[in-house]
């Protein structure tokens, strides 16, 4: 999935039992009481932490040293965008206490579709998806090696922001005020390099043509269509014109090729406001309606959908990042790919008003905006509340690279 976040200061978000994935059971509970209330309201399965006042540094302190964390260090590995330095485990924060049962579930979807160097590893990781923490914190110090991500220059210091799945009303047919499309990839795109503009769309009677007929569903508000742009992918509670009613998920099928502009930098530079967070661009839009299209506008880049299913345990997931799997909320990210390899497990440490976090992620998708050797967006789930989250987290971040150890 490609995404971008929205420049400056906006952003887009125990023990394990023996026998069954807490997730799965948790999932399972979730879809039940879906069914007995009959409705299709989903949100966010993985709240993030709450926040404590930060400490000085950007991360939380390190644990103690690590049993079993002897072995002599390798040396530095080079990525293009960054240089790994090998470290023991205690300087990972969180590392002894990290619920990694729920982060197992994101490594064993990485195990779909697994890099070269971690598919040796992955019938150990299945079987480790329903052993203790305290098994899986062993399993990793002995087959695993961190690093330290640095940029070239040595800062271990960077960024870390949200982004999440949007959940919307959609019509399937226009009318009734859905009147703003969602299109599939229009026939002869490739064959225009770039396809007309967000204005061009918008506007010229060639470009609406050559979209005739491939809406897949309808919103009420193009602001709305503009998230879904930016996050690049969405849940849609689509009502039918038999009147029923389904959830269903436009994932990212491509895009005009015009770059990403994003509008709270073009607020920002036209000096109309002063807070480009979400909030702000809403405040904004409420209060100049009128140039809400002008707004719209400043970003040429249009985004184009394919409609996928959401139903049974598909639907307790995100959609599929970069690295071809479906993304865990709160345990997937987004990296620049020539500093961390898709499919890398991360340990990520931030620490900040919106969050306090300390965790094994999985590196499992990209984004236009994640740039830099330290950098990483963090997936939040889906629906508001993953939204808020997502729209507020921007604060510092380290992180460190797991490495299989060589024989």
């Amino acid at each position: 999935m490609v995404h971008h976040t929205m420049a400056t200061s906006t952003t887009r978000a125990s023990k394990a039992s023996s026998k069954i994935n807490p997730m799965n059971l948790r999932l399972l509970r979730f879809l039940s009481t879906a069914l007995i209330v009959g409705t299709l309201v989903a949100c966010s399965t993985t709240p993030l932490p709450p926040a404590s006042p930060p400490p000085a540094s950007s991360t939380p302190p390190a644990v103690g040293a690590v049993p079993g964390d002897t072995a002599p260090l390798p040396p530095p590995l080079a990525q293009a965008k960054s240089r790994w330095v090998p470290v023991r485990w205690a300087e990972l924060p969180g590392f002894s206490t990290d619920a990694l049962h729920e982060a197992w579930n994101a490594w064993v979807k990485g195990c779909e579709r697994p890099a070269p160097a971690f598919a040796p590893l992955c019938g150990e990781v299945r079987r480790l998806s329903i052993a203790s923490p305290e098994e899986q914190r062993a399993w990793m110090v002995s087959r695993m090696q961190p690093y330290r991500i640095e940029s070239l220059d040595g800062n271990a210091e960077g960024l870390l922001t949200g982004y999440y799945e949007p959940l919307m009303d959609a019509a399937r047919v226009p009318g009734n005020g859905f009147n703003v499309p969602l299109y599939r990839t229009p026939a002869g795109l490739g064959e225009r390099k770039p396809w007309y503009t967000r204005q061009q769309i918008d506007t010229l009677p060639e470009a609406q043509a050559a979209l005739q007929g491939r809406a897949i569903a309808w919103l009420r508000d193009p602001v709305d269509a503009l998230v879904l742009h930016i996050q690049g992918s969405g849940r849609l509670r689509v009502t039918e014109p038999d009147g029923s009613q389904r959830l269903v998920r436009v994932a990212f099928a491509g895009t005009n090729d015009h770059p990403y502009q994003s509008v709270g930098r073009w607020l920002l530079d036209q000096g109309l406001v002063r807070d480009a967070t979400w909030p702000g661009i809403k405040a904004w839009i409420a209060a100049n309606p009128q140039r809400v299209n002008e707004l719209l506008w400043s970003n040429p880049r249009y985004v184009f959908f394919r409609e996928e299913p959401l139903d049974g345990l598909d639907a307790a997931f995100g959609p599929r990042g970069a690295q071809g799997v479906a993304l865990t909320p709160g345990r997937s990210i987004a990296v620049d790919r020539q500093s961390i390899p898709y499919g890398t497990p991360v340990w990520l440490a931030s620490a900040g008003p919106t969050a306090q976090l300390g965790r094994l992620v999985m590196a499992q998708d990209t984004g236009s905006a994640i740039v830099g050797a330290v950098r990483a967006d963090y997936f939040t789930g889906w629906g508001p509340e993953a939204g808020d989250v997502a729209g507020r987290l921007k604060q510092g971040l380290r992180l460190w690279a797991l490495w299989p150890r060589q024989p």
